[in-house]
C-alpha cells in the first residue's frame, strides 16, 4: 500500500507501472501498422530485466486473448500526447514540461523546433535509470532535455525553475498516466502550481482525469475482464488514490483555461483505427471523455 513520502525505483511500486507502459509502447511500435514509433522502449524493459515484462516482449499472445489488445490502447494514448507536443512546438511554444515523465523518450524521438527546452520531472531513481540506459546505447536527444529529479509531493516548482524553467514564457505541460497515483491534496496542488507557472498561451494535456469513482469503475472492469494482476502483474488498486479531489476539466475552466475533451473512441476514429465490438460496459467506458487539452 502507498504511504506518505514513499519512493520507488523502476522495478517497484509506481515506477514499475512505467516499465509496463514502456512494454506496451514497444509492442505497439513493433506491430505491422503501429500508431507510434518508439525504438527506445524495448531498451528500458530489457535493461530492467523484469521477467514478467520481458516475457511479454518475447511473446505478447496472452494480451491478444483479452477483450481488446492493450498495446493498441497504449498506441492511442501515446499518439495523443505525441501530436499534442508536436503541435505545441510547431506553434512556437518553446518550453515543455513532462510531469511524471517515467520512461518517456519524446525528447529523443519527436521532431522539435530547435529552440525548445523539454523538462522531465520525476523521481530521482527513475530518471537516473532512464539516463543510464540511453547513455549506454549512445542515444542523443533531439532537443534541449533537462531532467528535474524531484517528488511531485514536494516543492517541484522550485526545482523546475532551478533547472532553467521560465514562468514568464508559455509552456506545454503534460500529465500522462499520472493523476490516480497522486493523493487528493497533491492532485489539486498540481493544477494550482501549473496554473501559477503558466504564462498566457500555455497549454496542458491530461488523460484519465475524473473523480475517485471513475478509478473504482476502471478497476472493477479490469478485474471483470482481465483478472486481478493478469494484465501487468501489478496490484494497481494498491497504488491508486480514490480520495476527494477537484475535477480537472472544471477546475481549469473555472481558472480561465479553454478546455477540450476527447473519448478513446473519438481518438481511435481520428487515427483511423477500427474499434472492435466491445461488451456494453467497456463500450460505454470507451465513449467516456478520458483525454483533455486546455489552453490558457
Amino acid at each position: 500500500m502507498r504511504t506518505d513520502g514513499d519512493t520507488w525505483d523502476i522495478v517497484s511500486s509506481v515506477g514499475r507501472t512505467a516499465l509496463g507502459v514502456a512494454t506496451f509502447r514497444a509492442l505497439e511500435s513493433e506491430r505491422p501498422d503501429p500508431l507510434i514509433t518508439d525504438g527506445f522502449a524495448r531498451w528500458f524493459v530489457e535493461a530492467a530485466g523484469d521477467q514478467h515484462f520481458t516475457r511479454l516482449l518475447a511473446d505478447p499472445s496472452p494480451l491478444e486473448k483479452m477483450p481488446f489488445f492493450f498495446p493498441g490502447f497504449m498506441g492511442v494514448r501515446t499518439r495523443f500526447f505525441d501530436e499534442y507536443f508536436t503541435a505545441a512546438s510547431a506553434d512556437g511554444v518553446a518550453q515543455a514540461v513532462i510531469v511524471a515523465a517515467g520512461l518517456d523518450a519524446r525528447a529523443y524521438r519527436l521532431d522539435w523546433a530547435p529552440d525548445v527546452a523539454v523538462f522531465e520531472v520525476d523521481q530521482p531513481k527513475v530518471l537516473a535509470f532512464k539516463s543510464r540506459v540511453l547513455d549506454a546505447h549512445g542515444a542523443r536527444p533531439k532537443v534541449d532535455r533537462r531532467p528535474v529529479a524531484v517528488d511531485l509531493r514536494e516543492d517541484w516548482p522550485a526545482a523546475l525553475e532551478a533547472g532553467g524553467f521560465d514562468p514568464g514564457r508559455p509552456c506545454a505541460w503534460s500529465a500522462e498516466g499520472l493523476l490516480p497515483y497522486l493523493p487528493g491534496a497533491a492532485h489539486d496542488a498540481l493544477f494550482e502550481r501549473i496554473d501559477g507557472l503558466s504564462a498566457a498561451g500555455s497549454r496542458i494535456a491530461l488523460d484519465g482525469f475524473g473523480a475517485g469513482t471513475d478509478v473504482k469503475r476502471f478497476l472493477a472492469l479490469r478485474d471483470k475482464y482481465f483478472g486481478d494482476k493478469q494484465l501487468d502483474d501489478i496490484d494497481i488498486a494498491s497504488l491508486f488514490y480514490d480520495d476527494e479531489r477537484a475535477d480537472p476539466a472544471q477546475w481549469l475552466t473555472d481558472h480561465g483555461w479553454t478546455v477540450r475533451r476527447f473519448s478513446p473512441v473519438e481518438l481511435t476514429a481520428a487515427y483511423g483505427v477500427e474499434v472492435p465490438d466491445l461488451p456494453d460496459d467497456l463500450a460505454d467506458l470507451a465513449r467516456t471523455p478520458a483525454y483533455l487539452t486546455a489552453t490558457k
